[in-house]
């Protein structure tokens, strides 16, 4: 079961952050599709969030036709996304490489923000591929 971890300082609004941790629990294969998500009460509890904050989040994630909510039985996965699953040697090696960049001194945010930018040159669509002359 996934546990919802809120930062209440990263400008991101609340029920936001449930909809992208569940996601990604999604991606990495931590959240399959029949798996139960924990109900409003468990994350209320965990959280100490409003508990309509939780409904509206699961209330994107059924619009999005990732979960399904059974009237009396609480919300289920519907389908996964991705496939990088939670044990990927590639995981392992990005571990790897954010020790050293906070070895080096970077914080948090750097690293984001260095990460982002390689993210974005490695996936933008090449220039060959528009159809734009080379």
């Amino acid at each position: 079961m996934v546990e919802f971890r809120i930062d209440r300082r990263s400008g991101v609004a609340t029920y936001l952050q449930i909809v992208q941790q569940t996601r990604q629990a999604l991606r990495l294969g931590l959240l399959e599709p029949g798996d139960k998500l924990p109900t409003a009460r468990e994350v209320v509890e965990a959280t100490a969030i409003n508990p309509n904050t939780v409904l509206k989040a699961y209330r994107e994630l059924e619009r999005e036709g990732l979960v399904e909510a059974r009237r009396g039985l609480g919300t289920f996965v519907r389908k996964s996304l991705g496939s990088a699953p939670a044990d990927s040697p590639l995981r392992g090696e990005l571990v790897e490489w954010a020790a050293r960049a906070r070895a080096a001194g970077l914080e948090k945010d750097d690293v984001a923000a260095l990460f982002s930018a390689v993210l974005e040159e490695q996936f933008a669509p090449s220039a060959a591929t528009e159809g734009d002359p080379a």
